[in-house]
């Protein structure tokens, strides 16, 4: 597979660094993500996402979920003493450690997670502080004596 330098980025460039990680991400072919547990990512509103994974056979407290450096981690283990107890014919459903992880963006955050029905549920929301949200800003006019009047930000 062809591999990009993003080594001209990152000298001509200040802030981009996460674009560039981002893309080095995408573009690698990374075969240790496995796909165990199957899940599903959801758009919900306009800036609400909600995560569904299926943890068919591991309860609530067998479950964890962290976010660490914009990266949400969802893991899950059984304790080795219940599988050692039964003595299965067939075994097809996959109960085994995981750790899934998702890269999440600038300003989206957790909200909740609930488990049911052997699905768990992570709801995300995107909150864009005020700093960043576009603001208009009003142009003064002059009067006959050539002062302006000073702007209003709103």
């Amino acid at each position: 597979m062809r591999t990009l330098d993003f080594t001209p980025l990152y000298r001509a460039t200040v802030g981009y660094d996460q674009i560039a990680d981002l893309m080095d991400r995408v573009l690698t072919n990374d075969v240790s993500q496995s796909s165990y547990p199957p899940y599903n990512i959801e758009k919900t509103a306009d800036d609400s996402y909600r995560i569904s994974i299926a943890v068919a056979g591991f309860s609530a407290g067998e479950l964890g979920v962290e976010v660490r450096e914009h990266n949400l981690i969802v893991s899950g283990s059984k304790s080795a003493d219940e599988a050692n107890d039964r003595n299965f014919l067939h075994r097809g459903i996959a109960t085994r450690a995981f750790e899934r992880k998702f890269q999440l963006a600038e300003h989206v955050r957790v909200e909740a997670a609930s488990h049911e029905d052997g699905m768990l549920h992570i709801d995300l929301r995107r909150e864009i502080p005020e700093a960043l949200k576009p603001r208009k800003i009003e142009i003064a006019s002059s009067h006959s004596n050539g002062k302006a009047i000073e702007g209003s930000v709103s």
